[in-house]
Protein backbone atom coordinates (compact mmCIF):
# COMPACT_ATOMS: atom_id res chain seq x y z
CA UNK A 1 0.00 0.00 0.00
CA UNK A 2 0.80 4.14 -0.59
CA UNK A 3 0.98 6.58 2.12
CA UNK A 4 -2.27 7.81 0.61
CA UNK A 5 -3.64 4.41 0.54
CA UNK A 6 -3.98 3.00 -2.67
CA UNK A 7 -2.46 -0.03 -3.96
CA UNK A 8 1.48 0.29 -5.36
CA UNK A 9 1.98 -0.40 -9.03
CA UNK A 10 5.40 -1.96 -9.46
CA UNK A 11 6.67 -1.62 -12.77
CA UNK A 12 10.26 -1.96 -12.72
CA UNK A 13 10.88 -5.53 -13.02
CA UNK A 14 13.95 -4.66 -15.43
CA UNK A 15 15.47 -3.67 -12.22
CA UNK A 16 14.70 -5.96 -9.94
CA UNK A 17 11.89 -8.47 -9.70
CA UNK A 18 9.09 -7.75 -7.13
CA UNK A 19 7.02 -9.14 -5.04
CA UNK A 20 9.40 -12.52 -4.53
CA UNK A 21 7.27 -15.37 -4.12
CA UNK A 22 6.88 -16.51 -0.68
CA UNK A 23 9.16 -19.30 -0.22
CA UNK A 24 12.19 -17.51 -1.81
CA UNK A 25 11.27 -15.00 1.40
CA UNK A 26 11.23 -18.12 3.98
CA UNK A 27 14.40 -20.12 2.01
CA UNK A 28 16.66 -16.75 3.38
CA UNK A 29 15.29 -16.41 6.29
CA UNK A 30 15.78 -19.75 7.26
CA UNK A 31 19.04 -19.59 6.39
CA UNK A 32 19.64 -16.71 8.24
CA UNK A 33 18.29 -18.61 11.71
CA UNK A 34 20.37 -21.51 10.63
CA UNK A 35 24.61 -21.53 11.98
CA UNK A 36 26.71 -22.43 9.06
CA UNK A 37 29.33 -21.76 7.01
CA UNK A 38 29.22 -24.03 3.90
CA UNK A 39 32.56 -26.26 3.19
CA UNK A 40 33.93 -24.92 6.39
CA UNK A 41 33.00 -27.33 8.76
CA UNK A 42 31.77 -30.51 8.98
CA UNK A 43 28.75 -30.17 11.53
CA UNK A 44 25.20 -30.81 9.92
CA UNK A 45 24.64 -27.08 9.86
CA UNK A 46 27.56 -26.61 7.55
CA UNK A 47 26.06 -29.36 5.76
CA UNK A 48 22.78 -28.22 5.23
CA UNK A 49 24.11 -24.75 3.82
CA UNK A 50 26.37 -26.69 1.45
CA UNK A 51 23.11 -28.74 0.02
CA UNK A 52 21.24 -25.13 0.10
CA UNK A 53 24.03 -23.59 -2.56
CA UNK A 54 24.25 -27.05 -4.13
CA UNK A 55 20.33 -26.66 -4.83
CA UNK A 56 21.06 -23.45 -6.16
CA UNK A 57 23.26 -24.96 -8.52
CA UNK A 58 21.22 -27.79 -9.87
CA UNK A 59 18.31 -25.21 -10.51
CA UNK A 60 19.80 -22.58 -12.07
CA UNK A 61 21.57 -25.49 -14.25
CA UNK A 62 18.50 -27.22 -14.92
CA UNK A 63 17.03 -23.52 -16.42
CA UNK A 64 19.91 -23.54 -18.64
CA UNK A 65 20.28 -27.32 -19.60
CA UNK A 66 23.00 -27.42 -18.46
CA UNK A 67 24.91 -31.13 -17.30
CA UNK A 68 28.01 -30.71 -15.35
CA UNK A 69 26.65 -27.95 -13.07
CA UNK A 70 30.10 -28.35 -11.69
CA UNK A 71 30.84 -25.02 -14.06
CA UNK A 72 28.37 -22.86 -13.03
CA UNK A 73 30.07 -20.88 -10.65
CA UNK A 74 28.23 -17.80 -8.62
CA UNK A 75 29.03 -13.98 -7.75
CA UNK A 76 28.01 -11.32 -5.96
CA UNK A 77 25.97 -10.37 -9.38
CA UNK A 78 26.25 -10.77 -13.08
CA UNK A 79 28.48 -7.47 -13.71
CA UNK A 80 31.49 -9.39 -11.73
CA UNK A 81 29.87 -12.58 -13.60
CA UNK A 82 31.13 -10.60 -17.24
CA UNK A 83 34.26 -9.40 -15.60
CA UNK A 84 35.37 -12.58 -14.58
CA UNK A 85 34.94 -13.60 -18.19
CA UNK A 86 35.89 -10.54 -20.36
CA UNK A 87 38.86 -10.06 -17.93
CA UNK A 88 39.83 -13.66 -17.19
CA UNK A 89 39.81 -14.57 -20.58
CA UNK A 90 43.31 -13.78 -21.01
CA UNK A 91 42.43 -11.54 -24.46
CA UNK A 92 45.61 -9.13 -25.80
CA UNK A 93 46.46 -6.17 -28.11
CA UNK A 94 44.89 -6.86 -31.48
CA UNK A 95 42.35 -9.08 -30.39
CA UNK A 96 38.84 -8.34 -31.76
CA UNK A 97 35.23 -8.02 -29.69
CA UNK A 98 31.88 -7.93 -31.21
CA UNK A 99 29.23 -6.95 -29.63
CA UNK A 100 25.69 -5.67 -30.21
CA UNK A 101 25.11 -2.06 -29.60
CA UNK A 102 22.54 -2.40 -26.99
CA UNK A 103 25.22 -3.41 -24.00
CA UNK A 104 24.38 -1.98 -20.92
CA UNK A 105 27.68 -0.67 -18.85
CA UNK A 106 28.50 -3.83 -17.30
CA UNK A 107 29.47 -4.79 -20.76
CA UNK A 108 30.30 -1.98 -22.21
CA UNK A 109 32.84 -0.26 -19.36
CA UNK A 110 34.88 -3.67 -19.18
CA UNK A 111 35.17 -3.65 -22.93
CA UNK A 112 36.24 0.32 -22.67
CA UNK A 113 38.62 -0.68 -20.22
CA UNK A 114 40.62 -3.50 -22.01
CA UNK A 115 40.44 -1.48 -25.38
CA UNK A 116 42.53 1.28 -23.28
CA UNK A 117 44.77 -0.52 -20.92
CA UNK A 118 45.22 -3.70 -23.38
CA UNK A 119 44.71 -2.62 -26.91
CA UNK A 120 41.90 -4.81 -27.48
CA UNK A 121 39.63 -3.98 -30.41
CA UNK A 122 36.14 -3.76 -29.48
CA UNK A 123 33.61 -2.95 -32.50
CA UNK A 124 29.82 -2.88 -32.09
CA UNK A 125 27.70 -3.99 -34.43
CA UNK A 126 24.70 -2.11 -35.91
CA UNK A 127 21.21 -2.44 -35.38
CA UNK A 128 18.00 -2.47 -37.90
CA UNK A 129 15.32 0.03 -37.89
CA UNK A 130 13.77 -1.33 -35.02
CA UNK A 131 16.63 -1.86 -32.93
CA UNK A 132 17.16 -5.57 -33.63
CA UNK A 133 20.48 -7.80 -34.16
CA UNK A 134 21.02 -9.45 -37.28
CA UNK A 135 22.95 -12.56 -37.46
CA UNK A 136 24.42 -11.60 -41.10
CA UNK A 137 25.62 -8.17 -40.01
CA UNK A 138 28.13 -10.79 -36.95
CA UNK A 139 29.03 -12.78 -39.95
CA UNK A 140 30.31 -10.03 -42.24
CA UNK A 141 32.24 -8.53 -39.47
CA UNK A 142 33.86 -11.01 -38.19
CA UNK A 143 37.24 -11.39 -38.16
CA UNK A 144 40.42 -13.79 -38.28
CA UNK A 145 41.57 -12.24 -34.94
CA UNK A 146 37.46 -12.13 -33.59
CA UNK A 147 38.34 -13.67 -29.77
CA UNK A 148 35.00 -13.22 -28.47
CA UNK A 149 31.62 -12.50 -29.05
CA UNK A 150 29.37 -10.40 -26.50
CA UNK A 151 25.78 -10.56 -26.36
CA UNK A 152 22.81 -8.75 -24.86
CA UNK A 153 20.62 -11.60 -25.19
CA UNK A 154 17.58 -8.87 -24.36
CA UNK A 155 17.97 -4.79 -23.90
CA UNK A 156 17.45 -3.92 -20.46
CA UNK A 157 15.58 -0.07 -22.66
CA UNK A 158 13.88 -1.54 -25.78
CA UNK A 159 13.12 -4.88 -24.53
CA UNK A 160 14.32 -6.14 -27.81
CA UNK A 161 15.34 -9.85 -28.27
CA UNK A 162 18.52 -10.79 -29.96
CA UNK A 163 18.24 -14.08 -32.24
CA UNK A 164 21.27 -15.27 -30.16
CA UNK A 165 21.84 -18.63 -31.29
CA UNK A 166 21.31 -17.71 -34.72
CA UNK A 167 24.36 -15.33 -33.93
CA UNK A 168 26.21 -17.99 -32.43
CA UNK A 169 25.77 -19.90 -36.14
CA UNK A 170 27.04 -16.99 -37.58
CA UNK A 171 30.32 -16.48 -35.94
CA UNK A 172 30.93 -20.08 -35.58
CA UNK A 173 33.86 -21.27 -33.90
CA UNK A 174 34.11 -17.99 -32.21
CA UNK A 175 33.31 -17.95 -28.24
CA UNK A 176 30.13 -16.79 -27.58
CA UNK A 177 29.26 -14.18 -24.05
CA UNK A 178 25.47 -14.37 -23.61
CA UNK A 179 24.50 -11.56 -20.86
CA UNK A 180 21.19 -13.31 -19.82
CA UNK A 181 20.30 -10.34 -17.08
CA UNK A 182 16.62 -9.46 -19.04
CA UNK A 183 16.16 -13.41 -20.31
CA UNK A 184 16.97 -15.88 -17.20
CA UNK A 185 13.46 -16.82 -15.36
CA UNK A 186 11.37 -15.03 -18.11
CA UNK A 187 11.41 -17.40 -21.02
CA UNK A 188 12.79 -20.64 -21.62
CA UNK A 189 16.47 -20.71 -21.99
CA UNK A 190 16.84 -24.92 -21.63
CA UNK A 191 18.99 -25.09 -24.44
CA UNK A 192 21.57 -22.82 -23.94
CA UNK A 193 24.11 -25.81 -22.57
CA UNK A 194 23.55 -27.23 -26.36
CA UNK A 195 25.01 -23.58 -28.17
CA UNK A 196 26.11 -20.95 -25.86
CA UNK A 197 29.80 -21.19 -24.53
CA UNK A 198 29.46 -18.49 -21.55
CA UNK A 199 26.60 -17.69 -19.74
CA UNK A 200 26.47 -14.43 -17.36
CA UNK A 201 22.86 -14.27 -14.99
CA UNK A 202 21.38 -12.51 -12.23
CA UNK A 203 19.59 -13.79 -9.54
CA UNK A 204 17.59 -10.58 -8.68
CA UNK A 205 15.24 -10.37 -11.60
CA UNK A 206 13.62 -12.78 -13.41
CA UNK A 207 15.05 -15.17 -11.50
CA UNK A 208 13.66 -14.16 -8.60
CA UNK A 209 16.11 -14.41 -5.92
CA UNK A 210 17.51 -11.89 -4.26
CA UNK A 211 20.21 -8.96 -4.63
CA UNK A 212 23.51 -10.09 -4.37
CA UNK A 213 23.59 -13.20 -6.66
CA UNK A 214 24.20 -13.98 -10.21
CA UNK A 215 26.88 -16.13 -11.68
CA UNK A 216 28.62 -17.57 -15.06
CA UNK A 217 28.17 -20.84 -16.62
CA UNK A 218 31.44 -21.75 -19.16
CA UNK A 219 31.10 -24.81 -21.54
CA UNK A 220 33.59 -27.63 -21.08
CA UNK A 221 37.03 -26.79 -22.12
CA UNK A 222 36.56 -23.54 -21.63
CA UNK A 223 39.10 -21.48 -18.46
CA UNK A 224 38.77 -18.30 -17.31
CA UNK A 225 41.33 -16.50 -14.67
CA UNK A 226 39.74 -15.84 -11.26
CA UNK A 227 39.37 -12.30 -10.32
CA UNK A 228 40.26 -13.00 -6.67
CA UNK A 229 42.00 -16.13 -4.61
CA UNK A 230 41.78 -16.60 -1.37
CA UNK A 231 39.98 -19.84 1.04
CA UNK A 232 37.78 -22.22 -0.67
CA UNK A 233 37.22 -25.13 2.13
CA UNK A 234 39.19 -27.13 -0.30
CA UNK A 235 42.53 -28.27 -1.35
CA UNK A 236 43.39 -25.66 1.78
CA UNK A 237 47.30 -27.32 2.21
CA UNK A 238 48.41 -25.43 -0.74
CA UNK A 239 48.69 -21.68 -1.26
CA UNK A 240 47.65 -22.19 -5.12
CA UNK A 241 44.10 -21.04 -5.96
CA UNK A 242 42.68 -24.97 -6.55
CA UNK A 243 41.87 -25.53 -10.45
CA UNK A 244 38.60 -27.23 -10.50
CA UNK A 245 35.27 -25.83 -10.65
CA UNK A 246 33.44 -24.76 -8.86
CA UNK A 247 35.91 -23.65 -6.52
CA UNK A 248 39.02 -22.55 -8.86
CA UNK A 249 35.95 -19.42 -9.43
CA UNK A 250 34.49 -19.31 -5.84
CA UNK A 251 37.17 -17.46 -3.39
CA UNK A 252 35.63 -17.19 0.07
CA UNK A 253 32.53 -17.87 2.25
CA UNK A 254 29.63 -18.03 -0.06
CA UNK A 255 26.60 -15.92 0.31
CA UNK A 256 24.49 -18.61 1.99
CA UNK A 257 21.40 -17.70 2.70
CA UNK A 258 21.39 -15.21 -1.05
CA UNK A 259 21.98 -18.30 -2.79
CA UNK A 260 19.34 -20.34 -0.11
CA UNK A 261 16.67 -17.93 -1.86
CA UNK A 262 17.70 -18.20 -5.88
CA UNK A 263 17.58 -21.83 -5.17
CA UNK A 264 13.78 -20.81 -4.19
CA UNK A 265 13.28 -18.61 -6.77
CA UNK A 266 14.31 -21.24 -9.57
CA UNK A 267 12.52 -23.77 -7.95
CA UNK A 268 9.57 -21.36 -8.47
CA UNK A 269 10.21 -20.89 -11.94
CA UNK A 270 10.76 -24.81 -12.83
CA UNK A 271 7.49 -25.49 -10.89
CA UNK A 272 5.43 -22.82 -12.35
CA UNK A 273 7.03 -23.56 -16.47
CA UNK A 274 9.25 -20.96 -17.72
CA UNK A 275 7.08 -21.15 -21.16
CA UNK A 276 3.75 -19.80 -18.63
CA UNK A 277 6.23 -17.16 -17.37
CA UNK A 278 6.96 -15.96 -20.90
CA UNK A 279 3.25 -16.28 -21.96
CA UNK A 280 1.91 -14.40 -19.30
CA UNK A 281 4.35 -11.24 -19.66
CA UNK A 282 3.81 -11.39 -23.34
CA UNK A 283 0.32 -10.96 -23.04
CA UNK A 284 0.39 -8.07 -20.57
CA UNK A 285 3.47 -6.29 -23.18
CA UNK A 286 0.49 -6.96 -25.71
CA UNK A 287 -1.94 -5.26 -23.98
CA UNK A 288 0.14 -2.35 -23.28
CA UNK A 289 1.20 -2.25 -26.82
CA UNK A 290 -2.18 -1.90 -28.36
CA UNK A 291 -3.49 0.56 -25.39
CA UNK A 292 0.16 2.62 -25.97
CA UNK A 293 -0.73 3.02 -29.87
CA UNK A 294 -4.11 5.29 -28.72
CA UNK A 295 -2.09 7.94 -26.49
CA UNK A 296 -1.72 10.79 -28.41
CA UNK A 297 2.44 12.12 -28.42
CA UNK A 298 3.48 8.61 -27.17
CA UNK A 299 6.54 6.96 -29.00
CA UNK A 300 7.26 3.28 -28.63
CA UNK A 301 11.04 2.22 -28.76
CA UNK A 302 12.22 -0.69 -29.82
CA UNK A 303 10.23 -3.37 -31.34
CA UNK A 304 6.72 -3.40 -32.31
CA UNK A 305 5.63 -6.99 -32.28
CA UNK A 306 5.88 -8.24 -28.60
CA UNK A 307 7.07 -11.89 -29.59
CA UNK A 308 10.35 -9.64 -30.23
CA UNK A 309 10.61 -8.55 -27.28
CA UNK A 310 10.90 -9.17 -23.59
CA UNK A 311 8.63 -7.65 -21.14
CA UNK A 312 10.04 -4.37 -20.95
CA UNK A 313 8.88 -1.27 -22.73
CA UNK A 314 10.51 2.36 -22.89
CA UNK A 315 8.58 5.34 -24.04
CA UNK A 316 8.75 9.42 -24.46
CA UNK A 317 5.92 10.82 -24.50
CA UNK A 318 5.52 14.89 -25.94
CA UNK A 319 6.06 17.46 -23.79
CA UNK A 320 7.02 15.40 -21.15
CA UNK A 321 10.64 15.02 -19.79
CA UNK A 322 11.23 11.33 -19.01
CA UNK A 323 12.09 11.91 -14.94
CA UNK A 324 8.65 14.36 -14.60
CA UNK A 325 6.84 11.51 -16.54
CA UNK A 326 8.11 8.99 -13.86
CA UNK A 327 7.07 11.06 -11.16
CA UNK A 328 3.79 11.99 -12.67
CA UNK A 329 2.80 8.14 -12.71
CA UNK A 330 3.89 7.76 -9.00
CA UNK A 331 2.01 10.73 -7.98
CA UNK A 332 -1.42 9.79 -9.96
CA UNK A 333 -1.50 6.27 -9.10
CA UNK A 334 1.67 5.20 -7.57
CA UNK A 335 3.13 3.16 -10.38
CA UNK A 336 6.38 2.72 -10.31
CA UNK A 337 9.38 3.20 -13.17
CA UNK A 338 12.61 4.28 -14.08
CA UNK A 339 13.48 6.98 -15.92
CA UNK A 340 16.77 8.03 -17.37
CA UNK A 341 19.42 6.28 -19.41
CA UNK A 342 19.02 2.54 -17.40
CA UNK A 343 22.99 2.39 -17.16
CA UNK A 344 23.28 2.02 -20.58
CA UNK A 345 24.33 4.82 -22.71
CA UNK A 346 25.27 3.13 -25.67
CA UNK A 347 21.97 1.95 -26.32
CA UNK A 348 20.29 5.91 -25.99
CA UNK A 349 22.94 6.64 -27.86
CA UNK A 350 21.93 4.36 -30.77
CA UNK A 351 18.27 5.38 -30.55
CA UNK A 352 19.43 9.20 -30.41
CA UNK A 353 17.38 9.57 -27.43
CA UNK A 354 20.68 10.52 -25.33
CA UNK A 355 20.64 13.96 -25.55
CA UNK A 356 16.92 13.81 -23.89
CA UNK A 357 18.36 12.37 -21.08
CA UNK A 358 16.98 9.20 -21.62
CA UNK A 359 13.03 7.36 -21.44
CA UNK A 360 10.60 6.08 -19.15
CA UNK A 361 10.53 2.18 -19.16
CA UNK A 362 7.97 0.14 -17.50
CA UNK A 363 8.97 -3.49 -17.53
CA UNK A 364 6.39 -6.08 -15.84
CA UNK A 365 6.49 -9.39 -14.44
CA UNK A 366 4.95 -12.70 -13.66
CA UNK A 367 3.06 -11.05 -10.62
CA UNK A 368 2.02 -8.01 -12.90
CA UNK A 369 -2.13 -8.16 -13.74
CA UNK A 370 -3.81 -6.73 -16.84
CA UNK A 371 -5.43 -4.56 -14.63
CA UNK A 372 -2.53 -3.11 -13.33
CA UNK A 373 -1.70 -2.53 -17.26
CA UNK A 374 -5.23 -0.96 -17.77
CA UNK A 375 -4.48 1.59 -14.81
CA UNK A 376 -0.79 2.67 -16.09
CA UNK A 377 -2.56 2.90 -19.65
CA UNK A 378 -5.20 4.95 -18.25
CA UNK A 379 -2.88 7.26 -16.36
CA UNK A 380 -0.38 7.98 -18.81
CA UNK A 381 -3.44 9.18 -21.20
CA UNK A 382 -4.56 11.36 -18.94
CA UNK A 383 -1.15 12.83 -18.45
CA UNK A 384 -0.50 12.91 -21.82
CA UNK A 385 -3.96 15.19 -22.44
CA UNK A 386 -3.00 17.24 -19.34
CA UNK A 387 -2.99 21.07 -20.57
CA UNK A 388 0.32 22.66 -18.97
Amino acid sequence: MTDKGGPLIYLDNAATSFPKPPEVVEAIRAALLAPASPGRSGHAASLAAARAIHQARKNVARLFGVEDNSRLVFTANITWALNLALEGLGLKAGDHILSSSLEHNSVARPLARLAAERGVIWERVPLDGEGLSDPAEFRKLRRSTTKLVVLNQASNVTGALAPAREIKEAVGEVPLLLDTAQTAGAMDLSDLGQWADLVAFTGHKGLLGPTGTGGLWLKPGLRTRPLATGGTGSASESLIQPDFLPDALEPGTANTHGLAGLAAGAGFILETGADQIRQHELGLATAFLDGLSQIPGLTVWGPQNPARRVATISVSLAGWSCSDLSSALEQEAAILTRAGLHCAPLVHQTLGTLAAGGLTRFSFGFFNTLEEIKTALTTLDKLARRKD
